[in-house]
């Protein structure tokens, strides 16, 4: 049996808290449903505006939604007591291009020279989707979504470039089409899908191949593979740049920021 975690799981700042003290290593998108969640992207200060310019030419998977001075693990905008180095619940570091380790925390290894980007991330409207009546069975299930490298070549900046990468939710028809209608009035969480229907038109090849092996990646009879753009093609970007040292969040594990869910921006007629 699953253990009823013993901190408020709608408070972003509790979270962050048990996160911190290793109370808490589970997926985030089952915590703090109403605030804004992110990805995770630490870059050294020399490629920074590079990567600022690859998210801008390539808004749709990687809006940003703040970014550190050189060598602080801090934006307080998006929330006062978050340090980026310890309230995230999973890391990935890479050197050269190479994932090297996946701790917990990234004190250890943080630099004076290291900028932060908080990038947008498709749990943030998971709950505005269902608040509309849309049916995530992956939710039901205790699951995530599963992400997708697809054949979708991003737009190139500096060293960041590299293919696309989707979340993909299994939707009946009707909740397809209502997810469309509310998805688009939310850009910083990507927006409305980028494809929905027969996985290889975008080069995926096997459903049951995702990208880090997890989430739901099985479809019932009546439903479709709806695919997002998706913050993880950050990741894939960084394994092409090649940088000297490059940290990512861990699937799943993402930014919980004290930034509130807008969950009547779209109305539930769309």
């Amino acid at each position: 049996m699953t253990a009823v975690p013993d901190f408020d799981t709608n408070s972003p700042k509790a979270v962050r808290a048990a996160i911190r003290s290793g109370a808490y290593r589970g997926f985030t998108n089952a915590v703090a449903r109403r605030h804004v969640q992110g990805n995770l992207m630490v870059v050294p200060a020399a490629h920074a505006d590079d990567f600022a310019a690859y998210c801008a030419l390539n808004p749709r998977a990687l809006p940003v939604l703040g970014r550190s001075r050189p060598g602080s693990p801090f934006i307080p905008s998006l929330g006062e007591d978050l340090d980026l180095r310890t309230d995230t619940g999973g890391y990935m570091v890479f050197r050269g291009g190479e994932l090297v380790d996946t701790p917990c925390e990234v004190a250890s290894v943080w630099r004076d020279d290291l900028v932060a980007f908080v990038l947008g991330c498709s749990f943030s409207f998971e709950g505005v989707l269902q608040h509309h009546g849309v049916r995530l069975r992956h939710l039901d299930e205790g699951n995530v979504s599963a992400m997708y490298e697809t054949g979708i070549a991003t737009r190139a900046a500096g060293p960041f470039g590299g293919p696309l990468v989707v979340s993909m939710r299994a939707l009946r028809a009707a909740d397809a089409i209502r997810a469309i209608g509310v998805s688009r009035h939310y850009p910083e969480f990507h927006g409305e899908p980028v494809h929905l229907g027969d996985p290889s038109l975008i080069g995926i090849a096997d459903l049951a191949d995702s990208y880090g092996g997890h989430g739901l990646k099985t479809l019932h009879a009546d439903e479709l593979p709806v695919f997002w753009a998706c913050g993880a093609t950050a990741q894939t970007a960084a394994l092409q740049a090649r940088l000297p040292l490059c940290i990512t969040h861990f699937k799943a594990h993402m930014v919980v920021t004290d930034l509130p869910v807008d969950m009547a921006r779209a109305t539930p007629s769309e």
